[in-house]
């Protein structure tokens, strides 16, 4: 009987414009992927749901954490910190899901250190002018912050010959980004290693 192999770790970046969120709602639909929740030591919002938004530690928790390596990733961002919880992450491994992780490149680079195994994915628009595009066609920032963003974007791409994949999110045409990500997953998970015991199986006596 063939044993459950453990999930993938899939981090998934990109700047603003980039439409992680379509993309990554579209292949949450799948069962066999879960999302992984960040922790963070800001103070919750009316909205917010404690396991499904955040989950919400105080400050002296967070760095506790942070101290006992629990934590894969962490960063200050406005006086609070945001982080990914080890554990939650490993338990779903187990069990067999591939794991969703949104977070931006400083954070990549830190899992990938811990986590070699871990697949990291750039997602990007086809070009910058389609970049800005998008990002003025929302109408909700003022010029100010979108020149911000703009500049937080470029420094971004500069950095995706550190990612393992690039995907090409072209206008329109989300599920076909969707679709390049189950690929590399679907060919990350053949790769003999992450199935060492496949020999010691293959050979036992029935």
């Amino acid at each position: 009987m063939s044993e459950q192999k453990q999930g993938l770790l899939l981090i998934v970046s990109g700047p603003a414009g980039s439409g992680k969120g379509t993309v990554l709602r579209q292949l949450m639909s799948d069962p066999r992927y879960v999302y992984s929740v960040s922790a963070t030591t800001r103070h919750p919002r009316p909205e917010d749901k404690e396991g499904v938004t955040y989950y919400f530690f105080t400050r002296e928790q967070f760095l506790s954490k942070v101290e006992k390596g629990e934590m894969l990733e962490y960063t200050q961002y406005v006086g609070n910190y945001y982080g990914t919880p080890k554990e939650k992450v490993s338990h779903a491994l187990r069990e067999g899901k591939n794991v969703i992780l949104e977070i931006e490149t400083d954070g990549a680079m830190q899992v990938k250190k811990l986590m070699p195994d871990a697949v990291s994915v750039m997602l990007l628009p086809p070009d910058y002018a389609t970049l800005e595009g998008r990002l003025r066609g929302r109408g909700t920032e003022d010029e100010e912050t979108i020149l911000k963003r703009l500049k937080t974007a470029v420094d971004e791409v500069a950095l995706c010959d550190r990612y393992d994949y690039i995907i090409v999110n072209e206008t329109g045409k989300s599920e076909q980004a969707v679709q390049r990500l189950r690929e590399i997953v679907a060919v990350e998970q053949l790769r003999p290693e992450r199935d060492p015991d496949f020999k010691a199986r293959f050979f036992a006596k029935g």
